[in-house]
């Protein structure tokens, strides 16, 4: 478990805020105004005339460190904003929908190609490389199993579910999680006798659910925290002869399988490893081997556009990766390997459903969250980070899919 950390030490950015001339601050509020007044949202500005069409309410308690936050840092510094209170609202997800609706648009044209004046690059170390990818895989995963345990279900499932009707109900996320991963064992070809190879261990309930069809599982990880609570689940579960949990690299892996199971994973892989990623599937396919992948993407555009872009999402909560598209997933394969996209499910409004259910949960469990040694900063990002994402999908900027992979044989 990562020591939480509170304070200046944990958030230096959040405490200090970044300085700015009066020149930038001030064009950052004209153009954050002026995209407000456009869109149906209620900002209200402390000792300033409240801005929008109307709609959910953006509280913004200190406007003049909001917009310098966003002259230094643009949308870096708006999260920021967020984790340090300077801005709140009652319907968070309501907020951030209607901004991912109008993303494109936010900012004028002549102004988006100035992209590079405030948006970073991603850090060197954050690079999907062996160990980049270690550090990246423990910074999140590795924060708690008990943090996690208190806002998903009893399955541990940290991916989206399959839903039967919406609105989804606390009690039906169970449920809706086999249905997620019986789907994808079903779209892999997982039974009697099936040798799995699953990247990406979770808490350890697909591997599980597959040991019970009568599978053999080898499945890797980079979380420490997650490979020891997910080898004592299934050593309770009674299928620790049937399922290996290694940790290491999905690129040390060797042999051949029958199938492959990754449940969104390819997002921290990283543009410049895709290549290497499906490469390695590839490889450990055997003839006539099928591989399900499930995986969170965004429009082919919208990935280009912001590609090399040092994102929020990125400084605190996942480090290093990219959302692909599913074109790009179809472009790499198709220059790199043999494998092809036979068959590709979207079903977004689930995840949205499922990022609401843990949104709840986690608000209601605040105490137990501070008893963990979180702060108060921490528990303002995690909102933040559920919120956004529940609002990407809400709004159709992200997608989720079950993608089926198979090799195409040479005549």
């Amino acid at each position: 478990m990562h020591a939480p950390g509170t304070g200046a030490e944990r958030w230096p950015d959040i405490v200090r805020p970044p300085r700015a001339s009066r020149l930038r601050t001030a064009v950052a509020e004209r153009i954050v105004r002026g995209a407000l007044a456009g869109l149906p949202i209620r900002a209200r500005l402390a000792g300033r005339e409240d801005t929008g069409l109307g709609g959910p309410l953006m509280d913004i308690r200190d406007p003049d460190t909001f917009f310098r936050r966003i002259g230094v840092n643009g949308l870096i510094g708006f999260g920021e904003s967020y984790m340090a209170g300077e801005w709140d609202s009652p319907d968070p997800v309501g907020v951030l929908t209607v901004l991912a609706d109008h993303v494109a648009t936010l900012i004028p044209r002549p102004l988006q190609r100035l992209r590079g004046l405030w948006a970073g690059r991603h850090p060197v170390e954050h690079l999907g490389t062996p160990e980049g990818a270690l550090d990246n895989i423990s910074h999140h995963y590795d924060l708690s199993n008990e943090l996690f345990a208190l806002f998903l279900d009893e399955t541990l499932s940290y991916s989206s579910a399959v839903f039967r009707s919406f609105p989804a109900e606390p009690a039906a996320l169970p449920a809706a999680q086999h249905r997620k991963i019986d789907r994808l064992l079903d779209l892999a070809g997982v039974g009697v006798g099936t040798e799995l190879l699953e990247i990406g261990t979770g808490w350890g309930e697909l591997a599980i659910r597959a040991a019970a069809r009568g599978a053999r599982v080898v499945s890797v990880t980079l979380s420490r925290e997650q490979r020891h609570l997910a080898r004592a689940r299934i050593r309770e579960a009674g299928y620790e002869d049937r399922v290996d949990v290694r940790l290491c690299d999905y690129r040390q892996v060797d042999g051949e399988f029958d199938a492959v199971v990754s449940v969104e994973m390819i997002e921290a892989v990283g543009a410049e490893f895709w290549p290497v990623y499906f490469r390695t599937l590839e490889q450990r396919l055997a003839p006539g081997g099928r591989i399900a992948l499930q995986a969170i993407t965004m429009p082919d555009d919208r990935m280009r556009a912001s590609r090399a872009t040092f994102t929020w999402i990125h400084k605190y909560i996942f480090p290093g990766g990219l959302l692909p598209s599913v074109e790009a997933i179809e472009q790499v394969t198709t220059a790199h390997t043999a494998l092809r996209v036979d068959r590709c499910d979207d079903f977004g409004t689930h995840y949205a459903e499922t990022l609401r259910l843990w949104r709840e949960r986690f608000a209601e469990r605040t105490a137990e969250v501070d008893a963990l040694g979180f702060d108060e900063t921490f528990r303002r990002m995690w909102t933040f980070y559920l919120a956004y994402s529940e609002a990407g999908f809400r709004s159709g900027y992200l997608h989720v899919q079950q993608l089926l992979l198979t090799r195409q044989e040479s005549a």
